[in-house]
């Protein structure tokens, strides 16, 4: 059994600064936000930023988890409120708006349903894809969705909800109605 040592104080306040430092700068510049900058805001040397998180996606995941966790809980929390078709398109929205509100959100959300490897299995895609099975395995038990869509075609159709609306006025103010056409044509 591999116990993992705790961390020394001052790496603690190191890793709690760069956080806060890393989701400041993602939120002014987007997911592409210098890491230098990032170090050097956080008063540390680069290689300090890189020993902590070893890529962009990394640090990405770190300063959204819990945003992410949070939408989490919030699917269970509609599943338990609302019927399951209501819920998922309650959800969905919420994911959308996320997405275009919490700049660098759309890389973190959009790596989490890539076919692209690891990235579903960190904490995040984990997160989202778990609550999104869980409201399309129900929505299709109450018969309100199509038996033969699986949640990441959801997911992957959502993200671009979330980019189309995006795109048509950067507020998301057409999320509702594009994730309308979508149910639509994903309803049984």
């Amino acid at each position: 059994m591999t116990r993992s040592r705790p961390m020394r104080a001052d790496a603690r306040r190191n890793y709690e600064r760069l956080l806060k430092v890393a989701a400041e700068a993602f939120a002014e510049h987007g997911e592409n936000a210098s890491l230098d900058d990032i170090a050097r805001r956080a008063g540390v040397g680069s290689g300090t930023l890189y020993r902590h998180f070893p890529t962009r996606q990394a640090l990405l995941e770190a300063a959204y988890v819990d945003r992410v966790e949070a939408l989490g809980a919030r699917g269970e929390e509609l599943a338990k409120e609302l019927p399951p078709g209501e819920a998922l398109t309650r959800w969905l929205h919420e994911v959308c708006a996320a997405t275009i509100q919490v700049r660098g959100m759309k890389s973190l959300l959009g790596s989490a349903v890539s076919d692209g490897g690891s990235a579903a299995v960190t904490v995040c895609g984990t997160v989202v894809q778990g609550t999104a099975t869980r409201l399309v395995e129900a929505a299709q038990a109450e018969g309100s969705l199509r038996a033969d869509l699986e949640p990441v075609e959801l997911l992957r159709l959502v993200h671009g909800v979330a980019t189309a609306s995006e795109l048509a006025n950067g507020q998301g103010k057409e999320i509702p109605r594009y994730l309308t056409l979508l149910m639509e044509g994903v309803r049984r």
